[in-house]
């Protein structure tokens, strides 16, 4: 049986350091994995609060959907993971700057604190997009 799997890697975002993929996409979805706020150049956190880590995820984001022929218009449901919510406001400052921007159809999310994230980042980010036909 042939698999619809295809890993997605894009050079833009930080490369995975385990045993998982960027993304997958399997038939007509596209399935990433989390991303903090890694400048994918220097593989260190970016300087700055919640703000500027979450601008980073962002962009690490819309490089994995790049790769697979998608962007962030085609995202269909998020999950943001928080070290604290705390930072729940200014983060969805600069998520609203980028999701659902110029009337476009915000994706469904969850919103979530949780105990720690890797490299103790403030914010990490998940999504599942929908892949345009013929990609």
């Amino acid at each position: 049986m042939t698999s619809s799997k295809r890993k997605i890697s894009a050079e833009g975002a930080p490369a995975a350091i385990g045993p998982y993929s960027q993304a997958v996409q399997c038939g007509g979805m596209l399935y990433a994995s989390g991303q903090i706020a890694l400048d994918p150049a220097a593989g260190t956190l970016v300087q700055g609060g919640i703000r500027e880590q979450t601008d980073q995820v962002i962009q690490n984001i819309r490089a994995v959907l790049g790769a697979a022929g998608c962007g962030l218009g085609d995202v269909v449901k998020t999950t943001v993971f928080l070290q604290d919510m705390g930072d729940f406001a200014a983060m969805n400052e600069v998520y609203s700057l980028h999701m659902g921007a110029d009337g476009a159809i915000p994706p469904a999310r969850s919103t979530v604190q949780v105990a720690r994230l890797p490299k103790d980042a403030l914010v990490e980010i998940e999504v599942i997009a929908s892949v345009p036909q013929g990609v």
